[in-house]
């Protein structure tokens, strides 16, 4: 079995955005070349995360207002060291922080309306995600 990482780094002009990241996504599993396998997209920071969803701007609008009705922005007991982001922290939580994406014929096998993003709930910091293709 083979393997190929690359990091992608984010640094976004909002505290919160939904960056599609689909091409980025489809030309590393490309340049992997891995046919048969698996692409694995992780955030790795604990106030962002990866969303599989359509591209549709409705969408976006009710996620967002989702995600502020699950964890709003306010006072929670992390903010006792300091921080201001418990909401982020639950946002992850609720979105998942990686997906695992086939990868059939050296491309990236979405359904019709699936596309990738990265979600930062805390941004206007560097942040890291990485891409790992495995397979054959």
């Amino acid at each position: 079995m083979k393997s190929y990482t690359e990091y992608l780094w984010f640094n976004t002009k909002k505290r919160k955005e939904l960056i599609r990241i689909t091409d980025v996504i489809d030309k590393i599993v490309k340049k992997s070349n891995i046919k048969e396998g698996f692409c694995l997209v992780s955030a790795m920071h604990i106030t962002a995360g990866i969303i599989v969803n359509d591209n549709e701007s409705g969408l976006h609008q009710d996620i967002w207002e989702w995600l502020e009705r699950m964890a709003p922005v306010g006072d929670y007991k992390h903010h006792w060291t300091g921080e201001d982001n418990g909401d982020a922290h639950l946002k992850r939580i609720l979105t998942h922080h990686q997906v695992v994406l086939p990868v059939t014929n050296g491309k990236l096998d979405l359904g019709p309306w699936e596309q990738i993003f990265y979600a930062e709930y805390d941004g206007q910091r560097r942040k890291r995600v990485v891409v790992k293709v495995i397979g054959e």
